[in-house]
C-alpha cells in the first residue's frame, strides 16, 4: 500500500513538473513569436504571461473564465484582462435597477457581460435624456 502511494506520488509530481515545463515552453514560444528580434521584450512578455497564467489559475467564476479562454486561447495576459473586464461587468449588471433597460441589454448580448454593461449604460442615458426632453404628459 505504501509502495503504491509512493509510486502515485512520484507519477503525480512528474506529471505536474512536465505540465509546468510545457506551459513555460508554450509561453516562451509565445514571447519569441511576439518579438522575434528583441530578447528584452521577450523576457517582459514571458514574465507578464506567466503572471497572468498564475492569475487565471486562481479565479473562480468558471463561466467568465471560459469566455476569456475562448477569446484568447494562447494569450494569458489578454485572458486576464478579458476576465477582469467581463467579471466586473457581470457584477455591475447584478446591481442595476432599471429592469426594462436591463432586459434590453440581456436580450442584445446574452453572453457578453461587458456589452451588456455598455448597452445598459447607453440605453439608460438615452432613456433619461428623452424623459428630460419629453413634454410632461408623455412621461411615465
Amino acid at each position: 500500500m505504501k509502495k503504491t502511494i509512493l509510486i502515485l506520488s512520484v507519477l503525480l509530481f512528474t506529471a505536474s513538473a512536465a505540465f509546468s515545463q510545457s506551459i513555460e515552453s508554450k509561453i516562451s514560444e509565445f514571447a519569441r513569436n511576439e518579438y522575434p528580434n528583441d530578447s528584452k521584450m521577450q523576457e517582459y512578455v514571458y514574465k507578464k504571461q506567466m503572471s497572468a497564467y498564475r492569475y487565471m489559475l486562481t479565479i473562480n467564476d468558471s463561466d467568465v473564465k471560459q469566455i476569456a479562454e475562448n477569446e484568447y486561447p494562447n494569450d494569458y495576459a489578454m485572458q486576464q484582462y478579458t476576465y477582469d473586464k467581463k467579471f466586473a461587468a457581470k457584477n455591475y449588471m447584478k446591481t442595476v435597477n432599471n429592469n426594462e433597460v436591463k432586459q434590453i441589454a440581456y436580450r442584445e448580448y446574452p453572453n457578453d457581460h461587458a456589452m451588456q454593461k455598455y448597452t445598459y449604460d447607453k440605453q439608460l442615458a438615452a432613456k433619461n435624456n428623452m424623459n428630460l426632453k419629453a413634454p410632461p404628459f408623455m412621461l411615465r
